[in-house]
């Protein structure tokens, strides 16, 4: 009886869990996909690289999203059983309620190894593998480098300003500063072009130039002008200055604890005062967060307590939501503190422990007078 009962409320709450946890990744995920579109617009990557980086994304949003996700999917549980008198049902077949405050605590502690398997292993390496996309990749879209009456310098060391576009596509009064060497087949050094018009190939990996001129500064320190009345460059091959480095979300989390243990130093993210901090916090985040999931638990178990014939049972399940999304922000805001010092970061990892098993204890003396079978 009392397995079919467990089984049966964690179908439900598996249920909830999964609506809104794919509801609210969803609606993020659009959200960050619609900035990301800068990307191909403004960085000239390809529309393949864009969709890959976009869904290389869900673990970190997963990870964001999985405690808050908890908490609406237990309390919406727990009124489900009791708007349709199940719970009445259980506690009149001697099913005290603390067995089912049990139920929802296990149900957390797996819960909070997904969360914590998430941010310690699947969630770094996605997005230091979505930085190797954009790192690697080339620009596929040579019309995001010439947008009218603005200088684009998404190509390193290479500045390209366009005065207007015609309808037709034709470009008018194209000028290009080449600092970095970039469009080698022009010169060896820095050099300077201009042309009245111009317009893309077919193939959209080349400009042709019309009834310009180009600047070369020879090593020698003097400038060469070189007339021309047609010339192409060949855009293919570019790279863009999306940011490529390793952030420290994207660190690994067994790099991260090398940093701190005072190994491997040379890598980006660890180096002294400010970058060590970011780094206690990224680490005090990725194992400190999943524990704050079974605390959450045990206060949506407090709606246990209230029945809905009562009349302040609509403000209880108000305010125990309240109280578990509080405690949510409250883990956001002391793990941002916790990489100062070893005492901020000891306050943000007792929280939990001190707070579970007084909440636990409470909840046993509340339902201490019903029948424990």
């Amino acid at each position: 009886m009392k397995n079919r009962i467990y089984k049966y409320f964690f179908y439900e709450f598996i249920r909830y869990f999964s609506v809104v946890l794919f509801a609210l990744t969803a609606i993020i995920w659009t959200i960050q996909a619609v900035n990301f579109l800068d990307l191909v617009v403004e960085d000239g990557h390809a529309f393949r690289i864009y969709i890959l980086y976009s869904f290389l994304t869900v673990p970190k949003i997963l990870t964001k999203l999985i405690p808050f996700s908890f908490l609406i999917a237990s309390i919406l549980t727990i009124l489900k059983f009791e708007k349709d008198n199940e719970l009445i049902i259980l506690w009149t077949s001697g099913l005290n309620k603390i067995h089912i405050v049990n139920l929802v605590f296990k149900i957390s502690l797996l819960v909070m190894l997904l969360q914590f398997f998430l941010s310690v292993a699947i969630t770094p390496k996605t997005l230091n593998f979505s930085r190797a996309l954009l790192k690697n990749s080339e620009l596929q879209f040579v019309p995001s480098l010439l947008q009218e009456r603005k200088f684009n310098d998404t190509v390193e060391g290479l500045t390209i300003f366009v005065d207007k576009k015609t309808d037709s596509g034709e470009y008018k009064n194209i000028f290009i500063r080449d600092d970095g060497n970039v469009l080698t087949k022009i010169s060896t050094g820095s050099s300077t072009i201009f042309a009245k018009s111009g317009y893309i190939s077919s193939n959209e990996k080349s400009l042709i130039l019309l009834d310009g001129n180009i600047q070369k500064l020879e090593d020698d320190n003097s400038i060469s002008i070189i007339t021309f009345e047609t010339t192409q460059l060949n855009l293919t091959g570019l790279s863009t200055k999306t940011i490529s480095e390793t952030k420290i979300q994207e660190t690994s989390t067994i790099e991260i604890i090398s940093c701190l243990a005072g190994e491997n130093i040379g890598i980006r993210n660890c180096g002294e005062s400010e970058e060590i901090k970011e780094v206690k916090i990224e680490l005090n985040k990725r194992f400190g967060m999943p524990f704050f999931i079974p605390l959450v638990s045990l206060i949506s178990c407090f709606l246990l307590t209230s029945k809905k014939e009562k009349i302040n049972f609509g403000i209880n399940k108000h305010i125990y939501f309240i109280f578990g999304f509080s405690v949510l922000v409250s883990s956001e805001i002391a793990v941002r503190y916790s990489g100062i010092s070893f005492k901020h970061a000891a306050i943000y990892y007792l929280i939990p422990i001190i707070f579970l098993p007084l909440i636990y204890l409470t909840l046993i003396k509340k339902f201490k007078y019903e029948n424990l079978n």
